[in-house]
């Protein structure tokens, strides 16, 4: 069996998907004509076209752009749905996906729109296609600490929709520190906490994310190999860290897929998983991740297994979930 072939098999979790950012172009097009929203494309390959970028600051843009769309309980649930039937076809048997509740409500979307359409998807997921989940709200960093508490507090009335926060946007600038309050809040409401950071922003980040915000998992973390305490520290803690190599790539976050520190990462002892991030922006979900970096750094077929189970253990799942899911992907790799 080839690596590719095996990775296919795989069971695995997603850690860090923003769903907003699974939004492929047909769907925005579709939606765009259904809800009567005009948007600067007259046809699908015009969308495609669009989401050739080489920053994260364009693709923010592009980003935001597309998410506007997005207006009714339907449209979250179809998007949901058609990420996990993407997930699903990559045997992704557990996913934890972001969402940006302040790029809708600044638009006039309500709260409730968002989350029941994306819990509804969620729910399909699971019925139809056997792909438990999780839901995430994520504060946007370009924007106020102040304008994040009054995200949290609008998100009080779905608290039991949500297992966690995170930190996204743009990450230069907006040093984890910004946001160390409402952080603690979370933390007080029984909310697991994620952040980005090491993705373009420096080592300090890093820092700040684990002794400031006191997170749970890490997104991104790259520039944490810039640091030998650092590293040394993260090994120490197993601290999950969920990168993201196709991301990394279009980013220019590293210039080749073959520069890229994973294995670097995981000689050194490090907690790391393999996620796609926006993958209809970044050309590949998480199989496609998986196999572009193997064939780049030659990952073997055991350091393969090493970042599913990875996927599972760093996961929020109960411990009993964790050894199920972990028992699988140990199962499937003794049978191929």
């Amino acid at each position: 069996m080839s690596l590719d072939a095996f990775i296919a098999g795989l069971p695995k979790a997603e850690l860090h998907l923003h769903i907003e950012g699974s939004l492929e172009p047909g769907l925005m097009f579709e939606l765009a004509q259904r809800n009567g929203v005009a948007i600067p494309y007259d046809s699908v390959e015009a969308v495609r076209a669009a989401y050739d970028f080489s920053n994260l600051q364009d693709f923010l843009d592009i980003y935001y752009a597309g998410a506007a769309v997005l207006l009714t309980r339907q449209d979250f649930e179809d998007l949901a749905f058609a990420y996990f039937q993407r997930a699903a076809a990559d045997n992704v048997r557990h996913a934890e996906i972001f969402f940006d509740p302040q790029t809708h409500t600044d638009r006039g979307v309500p709260f409730a729109v968002m989350v029941e359409g994306l819990i509804a998807g969620m729910d399909r997921a699971k019925a139809e296609l056997g792909v438990t989940s999780g839901l995430i709200l994520s504060f946007l960093r370009h924007l106020s600490e102040d304008e994040a508490f009054a995200t949290l507090e609008a998100g009080k009335p779905y608290l039991h929709h949500f297992i966690g926060v995170g930190l996204d946007s743009s990450e230069v600038g907006h040093p984890p520190s910004k946001f160390q309050r409402v952080f603690a809040a979370a933390r007080e409401l029984g909310l697991k906490l994620c952040a980005h950071a090491g993705e373009e922003g420096p080592p300090e980040y890093v820092r700040e994310a684990l002794d400031l915000l006191h997170i749970d998992r890490m997104d991104h973390g790259n520039r944490s190999m810039e640091d030998e305490a650092l590293i040394t520290r993260l090994a120490a803690e197993q601290m999950t860290l969920t990168v993201c190599p196709l991301s990394n790539l279009k980013l220019r976050v590293v210039k080749d897929l073959k520069d890229h520190p994973v294995p670097e990462m995981l000689r050194r002892g490090l907690h790391v998983t393999l996620n796609s991030d926006d993958p209809s922006y970044f050309g590949g979900y998480v199989n496609a991740n998986y196999s572009q970096l193997a064939e780049a750094v030659g990952l073997t077929r055991e350091q393969v297994v090493q970042l599913a189970k990875n996927s599972f253990e760093g996961s929020f799942l109960g411990d009993a979930d964790k050894a199920a899911r972990i028992a699988e992907v140990e199962a499937y790799a003794a049978a191929n």
